[in-house]
């Protein structure tokens, strides 16, 4: 739950720098979504625009660097953040000028390394692994990928909820400080693994039968970063936004033709788990 403030007094700043989901499911508005009903300021840097809905990605479009930059100097010279959550980043140059600018702050950042879509669909290219890998997870606080995204980093195909203990430490290779590798491809319930290589925390949920799963990885990550930005430590932030998630993933719902997202809005809606 959001932290109760003073009328009139800002909430924790938290910046999203992401691509745009046209279809409202995942991206920068899934991010912004999760930080309203987690009672954060949202704010964005769009790093590409896609043509979306629930069937699928029908094409992507990449902004160039200096608008990427152009808009993160904008918001955090002026407005400042207390969190910073990554998503899509499409291409080495971005993800390298993103990389940049993060190295040069001192906020806590959520890396959310995205490779392919709900769907299947490619959102990085494959000559931007090397600079996900070097670049940008050095600057990240905490990343969080899924087994997929696992599997393009480092390799490591997880087959069991064990396999995530050593998919983890080769994630914290690339130097992160905290790795959150997200179990919810493995069968049974749904398990996370959280470790900065010394202290584990397993996060677990029970699996709900719904297919209705658009944003889940965006959503766990900006729930993350909106905890951060409200000062708790990280395993309890993590914790946190493992129990959103698993609310608004309850609460998923159809639309369109193919796979609905998830309820961002369910504590107000009655949804979800709580």
């Amino acid at each position: 739950m959001s932290t109760p403030r003073t009328p009139g007094s800002a909430p924790p700043r938290v910046l999203t720098v992401a691509g745009s989901d046209s279809g409202g499911g995942a991206g920068i508005q899934a991010d912004l979504k999760t930080m309203l009903a987690l009672g954060v300021h949202g704010m964005s840097v769009l790093t590409a625009v896609t043509a979306q809905n629930s069937l699928g990605v029908h094409g992507a479009w990449e902004l160039p660097p200096e608008a990427v930059r152009a808009q993160y100097r904008a918001v955090v010279d002026d407005i400042g953040v207390e969190a910073v959550k990554t998503g899509m980043l499409s291409s080495a140059v971005l993800v390298e000028t993103v990389a940049e600018l993060l190295a040069a702050g001192t906020a806590p950042v959520v890396v959310d390394p995205v490779g392919v879509s709900k769907h299947g669909d490619p959102l990085l290219a494959d000559s931007a692994l090397d600079a996900v890998r070097h670049r940008l997870l050095p600057v990240a606080t905490v990343a969080t990928p899924n087994l997929d995204e696992v599997a393009q980093l480092t390799g490591i195909r997880v087959e069991s909820a064990e396999g995530l203990r050593e998919a983890a430490l080769a994630v914290l290779e690339f130097g992160p400080r905290w790795a959150l590798i997200k179990g919810g491809h493995l069968p049974g319930e749904a398990v996370d693994l959280l470790t900065d290589g010394t202290a584990e925390h397993w996060l677990r949920a029970p699996r709900h039968d719904n297919r209705h799963t658009h944003g889940t990885g965006c959503t766990l990550a900006s729930a993350l970063a909106s905890g951060l930005a409200g000062g708790l430590p990280v395993p309890e932030a993590a914790a946190r936004a493992k129990e959103y998630v698993t609310g608004a993933l309850a609460a998923g719902f159809a639309l369109g033709a193919g796979i609905g997202p998830v309820d961002h809005g369910w504590r107000f809606t009655g949804g979800g788990d709580g």
